[in-house]
Parts: C-alpha cells; structure tokens; sequence
C-alpha cells in the first residue's frame, strides 16, 4: 500500500523509546499557530511510498534501531490510517516496536466504520504519542483553529484500549503557560492510567524563515524562544496537577 509521505528522518531521537526511523505523512487538518512544518499541511502534495520501500530503508540501517523501533508522525497521520496500519502490521512482522506521534483531531467516535479502522491501527501499535496542545477549549480553538474536544476523546479512547500514551505540550509563552491551564493539564492526564511519560517541549521559531520561503505570515513571529528553564518550571507544574489527581482518586 502507498501512502503520501513528506520526509523521512534515519536518526529521530525525540520521536519514541531509543533511535528510531521517523516517517513524517503528508497532509495536516490543524493549523497551529506555532506549526514549524506548514509544508506538511497540504493533504496533495509530498510524494508517493509504498510501506515495503519505507521498512526496506529501515533495515538498511536496522541494528541502530535495537532499542528503538519505527515513529509515524506529521502533519497527521491519522488522516492516512489505512496505510499507517499496513505500515505497522508489516513493522510487527519484522518485530519492529511501533509509535504514532499524532494529535488525535481525527478521532470520530460516532463513526462504526472509522473505530473499526482505528482499531485495527491500536493492535499494532505499541505507543501513541499524543500532541495536547492547550487545555482550555477555546484557547485550543484559537491556537489551532480546532476544538480540544475530540482530542481529549481520544485520550481516553486509548486509556479503554490500555494503548500506552507518552503526552506532548509545547510551552508558548503568553499562550500556553498560564498555571492554571498547566496544572489543569496535569489534572486531566493524572486520570488516564494509560501515561507512561510527560515531554513538554519549548516553543521555537525556527520555521519562521519556512514561512518566508513558502511566502506565508508566520501567525507568532514576534515571539521569542521559551527558555528552558521556564520549561522546568512547567512541567514541574503539571506534575503537580498529575500527583494532585492521583492522590484525590
């Protein structure tokens, strides 16, 4: 099966357990406002790959990946769920251990069809890498012009299932470093039994000169990079909120 795929990365080390071989899909429904890849959004574009040719090139280079395995991120995804399970169920094949670095804005819990599509993609994957990017519904609206609230579905989607889930939050300063929020953060994820890990990542600009190049307004360009100690201090407080959670329960 083919899919349409942005990029490929031999040596992603932020992207799952260990070294492991990234494959960035093609096409991207969100839109953040601090989005380093706006390149990725167009569903159109990026170029044909058959999952055969992507794990031939995984095994060129596979005794790196040991203790690491296969990451399918984006743009998102989940928009190509059919070729994301083919991708995997032939990686599981071959005992390659299996991530998904998504959003969850896909996630459509009314649709049969689409949970059975979803379930079958769970039964090979070994870890979900789930973006929250804002808490609060409306503060989500504005930063990615969609609501959290499929999102969050998600999570819990994948708490029933017991789909190990590592959470991604990008501290933006100004946007999503209100304490409150964060705590709030770190409340809600303290209730899925399900979290094996926490990153929280610091906003940078470094697509900003992406944006130029595809003559596209950089929506935050104004804005310096978060320091990482103000990222300490972040995670520090969603920690709170998680051990506030478990305790409380």
């Amino acid at each position: 099966m083919k899919g349409r795929i942005h990029s490929l990365e031999s040596f992603g080390t932020v992207d799952g357990p260990g070294i492991r071989y990234v494959v960035f899909t093609q096409g991207c429904p969100m839109r953040c406002q601090y989005c380093h890849n706006p390149d990725t959004w167009e569903v159109n574009a990026g170029t044909w790959m058959d999952s055969e040719e992507i794990l031939s090139n995984y095994d060129k280079n596979r005794a790196f990946y040991k203790n690491g395995g296969i990451t399918v991120t984006g743009g998102e995804p989940l928009l190509q769920i059919e070729f994301v399970t083919d991708l995997l169920e032939k990686s599981k094949k071959k005992n390659i251990h299996t991530c998904i670095d998504t959003s969850g804005i896909t996630f459509a819990p009314g649709n049969t069809e689409y949970l059975k599509k979803l379930d079958s993609l769970l039964a090979v994957t070994d870890l979900v890498m789930l973006d929250i990017k804002h808490i609060n519904l409306e503060a989500h609206k504005k930063l990615t012009g969609h609501s959290n609230e499929r999102i969050l579905q998600f999570a819990e989607y994948l708490e029933k299932k017991k789909i190990p889930v590592w959470i991604r939050h990008v501290l933006v300063p100004g946007i999503t470093d209100d304490p409150i929020y964060l705590t709030e953060l770190g409340n809600y994820i303290g209730g899925l039994s399900n979290l094996k890990a926490l990153d929280v990542l610091p906003y940078h600009n470094m697509g900003k000169s992406k944006y130029e190049q595809l003559g596209m307004d950089y929506p935050l360009k104004d804005l310096e990079n978060c320091p990482k100690e103000k990222v300490i201090w972040a995670k520090s407080l969603i920690l709170d909120g998680i051990r506030q959670k478990r305790h409380k329960n």
